[in-house]
């Protein structure tokens, strides 16, 4: 019987770069602007909110997009990013949007990112967002299992579990207390040898 090719995807924030709401909102010093998945799992609900107050607070994409610019991959996910070149497919599947995430990719030497887009009006204003597929997390990892493929998903958020419960292995990567009390069925890794060493177990 031929062996099943194993394939990872991967959330962005919280597993591979830092939060970009949280730097935002440190910088701005708002603090409404610090929820995110982990908080409130309705996801339309969370980006309502985070839209609001941009609005309220006169604040641009151009000015998030500063604030991206300076941030930096967390440490080590560059490394393992290239580790996990040699071993695996992966993809990174996130809630993100491309006007966000261009300067975080090129600074993980450009891995292979689905996620979704914003939309603004001519001043610069973002007055809402496209997802390209609601569910599209889940939807991506079904797709991957209709081609054959062993899927395994890492995630830290709400917003992650439908994927994570549809693969075969499901892991969490420093999640919130709340999470993990939610989700108590999958493994959890603070640190990314953690994560190696599942990943070497399954290949």
């Amino acid at each position: 019987m031929q062996q099943r090719i194993k394939f990872l995807v991967m959330d962005l924030e919280g597993v591979l770069v830092p939060e970009v709401w949280i730097a935002f909102a440190e910088k701005t010093g708002i603090a409404e602007l610090r929820l995110t998945t982990r908080d409130i799992a309705d996801y339309d609900q969370l980006m309502q909110h985070r839209l609001r107050v941009l609005k309220e607070n006169s604040l641009k994409l151009a000015d998030i997009q500063q604030v991206i610019a300076e941030m930096e991959p967390l440490p080590g996910a560059r490394q393992y990013l290239q580790w996990l070149r040699e071993k695996c497919q992966f993809v990174i599947l996130s809630d993100t949007f491309y006007e966000f995430a261009a300067p975080l990719m090129r600074k993980l030497d450009y891995p292979t990112l689905l996620c979704n887009s914003l939309l603004c009006d001519e001043q610069d204003n973002i007055v809402g967002y496209k997802m390209r597929l609601l569910d599209g997390k889940r939807h991506a990892v079904l797709a991957l299992k209709q081609l054959n493929y062993e899927v395994m998903a890492m995630g830290d958020s709400f917003n992650d579990i439908a994927m994570l419960q549809e693969a075969e292995l499901g892991i969490l990567f420093r999640p919130s207390d709340l999470v993990v009390k939610t989700y108590p069925q999958f493994q959890v890794c603070s640190e990314y040898q953690q994560v190696m060493k599942i990943i070497e177990k399954q290949l």
